[in-house]
């Protein structure tokens, strides 16, 4: 018998638009509650809070899926645009949007059963939540305050290139039932960066 999250990635794939709503409304408030309870005392620091724009921040929850799911949701979707993903990186992306407000981020590996990021975690967990996006204002300076505020470090000694122009980092943060979550903030393009909003 399949997991509930089994089965919601599969409606994903379904021809009725309710269903993949039901689905991927799902996927998403199940990425949002973990990634909330591991990073719950991000928020208390005001410019950190601030630059990650709280508090109604952008969450997009990225879901990594084997190739042939991959393809199977993207023909179901309206074959949607793949990222622009840097060829260092092994992925191949592209998001679904669904209101109100859920935003997934579909991933797949290059190279299945390779040494990269999205094929070790296919490998070792199978398909799921791998994990959920943050966009930030300034990467850079909120990886600093996570270090010097929270004792978070970085997966990546320096923020690098993201899909679509981004900058991202990443943070694997532990929740309060123990499991670690992995946390990518980014920073879009210049010509399409958001002003951080003012405090309330």
């Amino acid at each position: 018998m399949s997991s509930p999250l089994a089965q919601f990635i599969a409606e994903l794939s379904s021809a009725d638009a309710s269903t993949k709503l039901a689905a991927a409304s799902e996927i998403y408030r199940l990425g949002r509650a973990s990634a909330g309870s591991a990073i719950a005392s991000w928020w208390t620091e005001s410019e950190l809070s601030a630059l990650l724009f709280g508090p109604e921040p952008k969450i997009t929850v990225g879901l990594a899926v084997p190739r042939d799911t991959f393809g199977r949701i993207r023909i179901a979707n309206g074959t949607p645009r793949l990222s622009d993903v840097p060829a260092s990186e092994d992925a191949e992306e592209f998001e679904l949007h669904f209101e109100p407000g859920v935003s997934l981020d579909i991933l797949t590996t290059r190279e299945p059963g390779g040494a990269g990021a999205i094929a070790k975690y296919l490998a070792k967990f199978g398909e799921g939540v791998q994990q959920v996006e943050y966009r930030c204002a300034n990467v850079n300076r909120a990886t600093e305050l996570l270090e010097e505020k929270f004792g978070v470090k970085p997966i990546y000694s320096a923020t690098r290139p993201g899909a679509d122009g981004t900058r991202v980092n990443f943070f694997l943060v532990p929740s309060p039932d123990g499991v670690k979550v992995l946390i990518e903030l980014y920073e879009l393009p210049a010509t399409g960066r958001a002003a951080v909003p003012e405090s309330k």
